[in-house]
């Protein structure tokens, strides 16, 4: 895990989920896994938030609101998908209204797999984004991490 400069914000999206997901999210959240003990912090504003958590598949109705609250957050951004659904849609892809994963409204940089996701696995998965996003906010100021430079003279 990088050392980001400031404490990543984190915002939660319920896509279509059976809410299973959404439940293993917020035990993460809780004092028995922690993810705060990371500098971790939940917020419910797009303008906060550095990591989009997306959990279920995206529908006709929601397509639009994915795509709205990952235009609003700043840039660097990552977004993690959290559960088969995010992923491919799930059990609930052969509905008449599921258009797919979360990829098919917003490009997602983490996949965290299970139905329902163990909390382990999402703190897994977010501490993964934060590598994302420190590579992320490296790039746009026009530096390059010391581990790329080495992968390159490798």
């Amino acid at each position: 895990m990088s050392l980001f400069k400031k404490s990543p914000w984190v915002l939660h999206y319920n896509c279509s989920s059976c809410n299973g997901c959404d439940i293993e999210v917020l035990a993460a959240l809780t004092p028995m896994y922690d993810l705060e003990r990371f500098g971790i912090i939940n917020t419910g504003n797009p303008k906060h938030a550095d990591v989009l958590l997306l959990t279920g598949g995206v529908n006709a109705q929601n397509m639009d609101v994915v795509r709205s609250l990952y235009a609003q957050m700043p840039d660097p951004k990552v977004v993690v998908g959290i559960g088969i659904c995010a992923l491919s849609g799930g059990i609930f892809a052969p509905c008449y209204n599921i258009h797919g994963g979360a990829a098919t409204a917003v490009p997602v940089d983490i996949y965290v797999p299970g139905c329902a996701a163990r909390p382990e696995s999402i703190i897994d998965g977010v501490i993964q984004a934060l590598d994302i996003l420190q590579q992320k906010a490296d790039a746009m100021r026009g530096r390059r991490r010391p581990a790329a430079l080495a992968e390159e003279a490798a």
